[in-house]
């Protein structure tokens, strides 16, 4: 059984973020010599960096590979839209504080995972059984993070508003901490770090995300990088849709390759890997009902004052390599 020490020691090693580079303009005039991706520890990003797919894909054309590990999507999208990394992954709400912020930014890809792969959970003997009784307890999950939308619309159907709860802005490994010294009665969070708290005998799942909220995540890339290298970044997602198609047919290798990359036990690995509905394999650009999805969500992060100005989704979506 994972104690709650290496649970802690597991979810804090994904705290720590890689010393980002230097931010550097892009010309398409000068041949790409370094791609820099930011990663998180799930998903076919983390997959293909244990593989070194994108490595081998571009040896040939010189391009030299770096990674940063970043804990969730806000800090993320920071380094991307200020030029430190070049591409990376988030879950929903992240995209909406960056655009809003004006970071220089565009959507280039999306994949869909499971909604039962993100949870809200609570000490197994606590008095809550629904989220209805959360109101005026505190809460914890990372501001701007696909865990705040959750949070928002798990509240929203048991009768409550955001303002109902104590929120507490804690990253996964904080949260984590907290969550284990009783310092907050609920925890929202996504996989594998559910996966990993869900392992404990002290956890409880008050409610998974099913019925409350779709799990649309996205790739995102610099501004600059994008224009100046629309070509490199088509080949990224045409490479990480083959390593997910891949990986999704061998899931007895892609639970130990993860493992491996991550550090999340192969058993508990499984379990995120196999909730309903998830698939590595479903890697592609970004069509209507993401962009739909993405839209109304921006929408009702501005009427709830969440976010500070309206947005148009469509303005920052890639429309693929120039011809």
């Amino acid at each position: 059984m994972l104690t709650r020490r290496q649970t802690l020691s597991l979810l804090g090693a994904a705290a720590a973020v890689a010393i980002l580079p230097t931010t550097r303009s892009a010309s398409a005039s000068e041949p790409l010599k370094e791609l820099r991706l930011g990663w998180q520890k799930n998903g076919v990003l983390a997959l293909a960096k244990g593989t070194g797919a994108l490595e081998k894909r571009f040896a040939d054309r010189g391009i030299a590979i770096t990674w940063a590990e970043f804990s969730s999507g806000p800090p993320l999208l920071e380094a991307l839209g200020a030029g430190a990394i070049d591409f990376g992954p988030t879950g929903d709400v992240p995209p909406l504080f960056a655009q809003a912020a004006g970071g220089n930014l565009l959507y280039a890809g999306t994949y869909k995972g499971s909604s039962a792969g993100s949870a809200i959970l609570v000490h197994k003997d606590s008095p809550f059984q629904t989220v209805a009784d959360l109101k005026g307890k505190r809460v914890a999950f990372k501001r701007g993070s696909s865990a705040h939308n959750f949070t928002v619309k798990a509240l929203r159907k048991a009768g409550l508003g955001i303002t109902d709860i104590e929120a507490a802005d804690l990253s996964p490994s904080d949260a984590a901490a907290a969550f284990a010294s009783n310092q907050i009665d609920a925890w929202s969070i996504w996989d594998p770090y559910f996966a990993v708290a869900e392992k404990d005998a002290g956890t409880r799942v008050l409610t998974t995300a099913e019925g409350i909220v779709e799990s649309w995540s996205y790739f995102l890339s610099n501004g600059d990088f994008t224009a100046a290298h629309g070509d490199v970044l088509g080949e990224i997602l045409d490479e990480l849709a083959k390593v997910g198609a891949a990986a999704q047919d061998d899931l007895d290798g892609t639970v130990a390759a993860l493992s491996k990359i991550t550090g999340v036990p192969a058993d508990i690995q499984r379990v995120a890997l196999t909730r309903k509905d998830f698939s590595l394999a479903d890697v592609s650009t970004l069509g209507p009902d993401a962009v739909a999805y993405q839209q109304a969500l921006a929408d009702e992060f501005f009427q709830l004052q969440i976010i500070p100005k309206q947005l148009t989704v469509s303005d920052i979506v890639w429309k693929g390599r120039a011809s």
